[in-house]
């Protein structure tokens, strides 16, 4: 099942492309434009390709050299419609030109997904032949231009974005346990423009620790927060600060924050149709709404695309069986079996051509495609990508083992400050760097 999964979710990547640009659609909507997010997913997925034979190194060589060099030499500068400025680019971008779409923002952390698949690119391509090599220097090169500091905006943590029109945008990565341990991981370890550790501490340091349903964890209610940075970051067995003081690494607080989603499906406690043991996986997803109704004397409110959580929402009554495949690696006693019952007794499978549906609700009163109720026209480049690396993470470590060959997010994770587990075996003299003390040359 898990390899079926694995490969029809693959296609996305095949399909949802521009032959030219080598930019991966956000979703599969006609006209949809680029998510700088979904081609660092798709760098990452070409290689869980290769290795299952679902197409050869030399077309995954091909596609990855295209998309570097479009990236390279496509315009980076202050100008409204340029793809991106001071190396990182805009959430969007136009799939045949590259230019930013929808004055959209300049986004740090979608620019960190983006470098990850580059690097990631990069350590499994080591041949010494011409292509491979060039993937190497290309992806050097666009690593080496993403100015952190410049993200900082003047304080310790790194800004969302930026945009030409109102400067850099009011929020930061800087409260509460969220997806941004990859971007920081990266700013770390730039060897261009490194930032300086007080930021990632600043920023750690506002974790929250609750209990639901007997398991204390750093909480936050998305699953996607608790898979986006473990997709390429193997946090089993590492610890930065806030890990040593609470006695778990990240790994095991992704597998408690999995069962609490699931007891939360069992729980039930606002009475939305389809939760159960198998009916959970709340996560940032599509929604039918926005709509308020009054169904069966209970008034509901219905969102579009948010960023829904559990126990403490937001709540809508909408799941993503996506999310669940994307916590295999942290809970597969409970995750494998959710599957199936998606797929043999929910029927999510078997209209869409790339898998899952990417979210539904059979609670909202819509007729559709599916006997369960409203389910999300479009499939997502940012919900196929996970589906496949934590299928390969899970099966064979692969995205794990290439990454930990990193230089760069090696020192990004030991000037965060973490150490042991498999960063104390590749160098037993190692010690986290706590204080922040770059590698010594």
């Amino acid at each position: 099942m898990l390899a079926e999964l694995r490969r029809v979710n693959f296609k996305y990547f095949l399909d949802q492309w521009n032959d030219r640009t080598g930019l991966i659609a956000d979703k599969t909507e006609v006209g949809s434009p680029a998510s700088i997010a979904a081609v660092g997913l798709g760098l990452s997925a070409y290689i869980v390709g290769v290795e299952r034979n679902l197409f050869s190194r030399g077309e995954a060589v091909e596609r990855t050299l295209k998309v570097l060099r479009f990236l390279h030499a496509s315009p980076q500068g202050p100008e409204q419609d340029a793809t991106g400025y001071k190396g990182f680019y805009y959430h969007f971008i136009d799939m045949e030109t590259g230019r930013r779409a929808w004055k959209c923002e300049l986004s740090t952390i979608d620019t960190a997904i983006l470098i990850a698949g580059v690097l990631t690119a990069a350590s499994y391509f080591s041949r010494a032949d011409a292509e491979e090599t060039e993937i190497r220097n290309l992806a050097e090169g666009l690593y080496r231009r993403v100015d952190w500091n410049w993200a900082l905006n003047g304080k310790s943590t790194i800004t969302h974005g930026w945009s030409p029109e109102s400067g850099f945008l009011p929020y930061r990565w800087d409260q509460g346990y969220s997806e941004a341990h990859i971007l920081y991981v990266l700013a770390l370890g730039s060897p261009t423009f490194p930032i300086r550790p007080d930021g990632y501490h600043e920023w750690t340091s506002t974790f929250e620790w609750k209990e639901f349903y007997g398991q204390p964890h750093f909480y936050a209610g998305p699953l996607f927060i608790h898979q986006l940075s473990q997709m390429w970051l193997d946090c089993r067995g590492i610890r930065d600060a806030m890990n040593r003081k609470v006695g778990i690494d990240y790994f095991e607080n992704s597998r408690r924050a999995t069962y609490v989603q699931r007891q939360y499906g069992i729980e039930n406690p606002h009475g939305f149709a389809h939760y159960s043991e198998h009916g959970w996986g709340l996560t940032a997803s599509d929604g039918p709404g926005p709509a308020v109704l009054k169904l069966d004397g209970t008034k509901r409110e219905f969102f579009g695309y948010i960023a829904r959580g559990a126990p403490l929402g937001p709540d809508d009554g909408t799941i993503s069986p996506w999310a669940v495949a994307a916590s295999l690696p942290f809970a597969p006693e409970i995750v494998v079996e959710t599957l199936h019952h998606a797929i043999e007794r929910l029927d999510l499978k078997r209209r869409s051509p790339y898998g899952f549906d990417a979210s539904f609700n059979p609670t909202y009163p819509e007729k559709s495609r599916n006997p369960n109720g409203w389910v999300s026209p479009w499939i997502f480049g940012l919900n196929q990508g996970p589906i496949i690396l934590m299928i390969e993470n899970h099966a064979s470590e692969l995205i794990w083992k290439t990454v930990r060959k990193c230089p760069p997010i090696v020192e990004g994770l030991r000037r965060a400050g973490f150490g042991g587990g498999w960063l104390q075996e590749q160098d037993p003299d190692s010690t986290p760097r706590a204080e922040g003390q770059p590698k010594k040359e």
